[in-house]
């Protein structure tokens, strides 16, 4: 394979030999330079004499604390980012790590994807602050993952750098796959909370009878299994951000919780007798239409107007023009890079096609595909098959249903809301797939996609390449 140009350093410290091993495997497997340290003394005999771009630390060890070697980061290198691995021990230390200046958490176990991703959103600050960026009043394209430069794009921009300089809460709202959360964090990393916690929360992901306590804490005792007190979304965030992601998820009940923390700016950590303040930003987003859930009773009105004091309504992807264009061709730089291979070039045929698909599944979905794309060929060239109409409607749609399902972990709310069919539906296609068996994937990239079905023009773009 050939070799990269990630050269970034980072620095893993933990005094567990196989938690070391395995970091330094993970990490070295993304072209990134890794060494190791077994507690605080010996990493800091490596930072003064190696410059480090990002730590990674445990926060309890033997020998001194994690706690210990963030301040000391902090005190003596302003050009390295730090990471904080725990499993939030106390409410005091949690809350602590992050003020002393860690920039991400990982929470215990994590997988391999958190790691990879927070050690990315990290790395991607330390380079945004070197290059001078910071301090721009409007963010540049492709910040924070942001991409664009259509018409709708340009408003989102500006959006975005008024609402960075406020504290109002926003409300965010676009369909799937738009971007929600990666505005949320350019609104954070270019406001004076910059250097604080931005915390993302899914509201949808977690159960209605764990959602309290993960939002605002527990203490020790309060419900079986609570060995130990804990720390909150809300508290772990305290001076900085925290991002509310399908807030229309959460039930009337935890809505009018969240209101009191709005209102009062404190929590109650269940089974507390005392409320906690709490100096948080509130940035929350949804795919569905809020106002129309506050008319239909399932959504309070108060809370409405609370969050969506500045709203940052994101555009799908088929209305953001040649937009689609850069994307598909950031996409393949950065998963060619991954993969050591050359970017692939696409035909103007192939970009064509690209134009005319109507992207339920919004950025995401193109992300998918290119990827895919760069995965299965070794071949330069991307052209659109001519004679790609040799399956059947129901190969077609068997193929679309394990990609759309595939892209999203297997979360079938959200493969039906990209496919247009409600879960009872794709339960039912489901079974018919099993039945048929699992056929091998083949990937067409049809030339005319224009007023077809999504079934019809899924895009498995599938190669076939034609090479120069």
């Amino acid at each position: 394979m050939k070799e990269t140009a990630k050269k970034e350093m980072i620095l893993v410290v933990d005094d567990a030999p196989d938690t070391l091993e395995v970091l330094q495997r993970n990490l070295t497997s993304r072209q990134y330079r890794v060494f190791t340290a077994p507690g605080v003394a010996e990493a800091i005999e490596v930072l003064d004499q190696t410059p480090v771009d990002l730590v990674i630390t445990d926060l309890k060890m033997p020998r001194g604390s994690g706690l210990d070697l963030i301040r000391h980061v902090r005190e003596n290198l302003k050009d390295t980012e730090v990471i904080l691995i725990t499993g939030y021990a106390s409410i005091a230390g949690a809350v602590q790590a992050v003020k002393s200046g860690a920039e991400e958490y990982l929470s215990k176990p994590f997988t391999d994807g958190e790691l990879f991703e927070a050690v990315q959103r990290s790395l991607e600050k330390l380079h945004l602050r070197r290059a001078g960026q910071k301090a721009l009043p409007v963010l540049p394209a492709g910040r924070y993952g942001l991409l664009g430069e259509s018409e709708t794009m340009s408003r989102v921009w500006q959006a975005v750098a008024k609402a960075a300089s406020t504290t109002a809460t926003v409300l965010i709202s676009g369909e799937s796959g738009t971007g929600k959360e990666l505005v949320a964090r350019a609104i954070h990393y270019t406001s004076t909370r910059s250097a604080a916690a931005f915390v993302a929360v899914n509201c949808g992901g977690i159960p209605e009878t764990l959602l309290e306590s993960e939002l605002f804490g527990h203490v020790k005792g309060a419900f079986t299994g609570a060995t130990e007190s804990r720390a909150g979304f809300f508290q772990t965030a305290d001076g900085g951000t925290i991002f509310l992601d399908e807030v229309s998820d959460t039930s009337l009940a935890m809505q009018a919780k969240l209101l009191r923390v709005l209102q009062e700016k404190e929590v109650y950590m269940v089974g507390a007798r005392r409320a906690q303040k709490v100096d948080v930003r509130v940035l929350a987003a949804t795919n569905k239409d809020l106002f129309g859930l506050v008319k239909k009773g399932v959504f309070r009105e108060d809370l409405y107007f609370r969050l969506n004091v500045i709203n940052i309504s994101l555009p799908p992807l088929r209305e953001r023009g040649d937009d689609i264009l850069l994307l598909a061709r950031h996409f393949a730089a950065c998963f060619a890079e991954e993969a050591g291979k050359p970017a692939p070039r696409f035909s103007e045929n192939a970009l064509q096609v690209l134009m005319r698909y109507d992207w339920p599944g919004n950025v995401r979905e193109l992300e998918n595909v290119i990827q895919r794309l760069v995965v299965m060929t070794d071949s330069p060239h991307i052209e659109p098959r001519a004679n790609g109409l040799d399956r059947t409607l129901a190969e077609v749609e068997a193929d679309y249903i394990r990609n759309v399902l595939a892209r999203v972990g297997g979360n079938k709310t959200r493969a039906a809301e990209i496919l247009g069919i409600d879960r009872k539906t794709l339960r039912e296609k489901l079974k018919t797939l099993a039945r048929w068996g699992k056929s091998p994937h083949r990937f067409n990239l049809p030339q005319s996609t224009q007023g077809d079905k999504p079934f019809l023009i899924c895009l498995f773009f599938s190669i076939v390449l034609k090479t120069n």
